[in-house]
């Protein structure tokens, strides 16, 4: 039992995470640099033989991370920072499994706990429109089946931004969409969970509307209860 012990889990790579390790080693060779146009999608899944999708969805970790930007009629480019602040970011993205999964739960239940509440104190008329379409998309994906896991993104992001503060929605961004796909990936939300958290969603945005900012934080709370059950 003692030599059992010694041995390690095998973890296979995800395509996703050998596209992102294939950037850095570049960007530390120097062969990419600050303002360097990464080649478009449709080349680069050639060049690797993957999937277009595995492709779309690196960058589009990259870019949440700060680390690449994608410019309209320009392309997809690395970030101006440092080489070294660069390949400290990519290597916090390729760690973010375990514990450090953990925190980014603890962590969304603090953002989201802070944007609700100033979301209640601070919103529109306007910013409760798209609050009512964002939660419209979502109860539509429900009733067809789907989990609605994009939508769902979109009536929380809509929230931060009633919030009137920009960090926290950025600090959102970067945080809930690793959430979303390890839940998704682990049908954490299957069976009735959609439908609960529609239910959720509703009670979060009555007490938007009421301007309660300490019944909003509640039912926000309630909402993220089963995420932070599930760490």
């Amino acid at each position: 039992m003692e030599a059992l012990n010694n041995f390690k889990e095998i973890k296979l790579e995800h395509p996703v995470d050998v596209i992102i390790s294939q950037i850095r080693d570049l960007i530390l060779s120097g062969e990419l640099n600050p303002g360097d146009k990464l080649p478009p999608e449709r080349k680069l899944s050639e060049k690797l033989g993957i999937s277009r999708t595995y492709v779309r969805e690196a960058i589009k970790k990259l870019e949440f991370y700060g680390i690449v930007r994608t410019q309209p009629q320009s392309g997809t480019v690395i970030a101006g920072l440092g080489i070294t602040a660069l390949e400290g970011l990519i290597t916090d993205v390729l760690k973010m499994e375990g514990s450090d999964f953990h925190s980014l739960i603890e962590t969304r239940l603090i953002l989201e706990s802070q944007t609700v509440r100033l979301a209640a104190e601070r919103r529109t008329a306007e910013d409760v429109i798209a609050m009512e379409e964002a939660l419209e998309l979502y109860e539509s994906k429900v009733k067809s089946g789907a989990q609605g896991i994009d939508e769902d993104l979109l009536f929380h992001i809509k929230i931060a931004e009633a919030s009137k503060n920009n960090v926290l929605k950025s600090l959102m961004l970067v945080v809930t969409p690793d959430i979303l796909t390890h839940f998704t990936k682990h049908n954490v939300c299957g069976g009735g969970k959609p439908f609960g958290a529609l239910l959720e969603h509703k009670e979060i945005l009555k007490h938007i509307i009421h301007q309660d900012a300490s019944a909003a934080e509640a039912a926000m709370k309630n909402h993220l209860s089963d995420i932070i059950s599930k760490k």
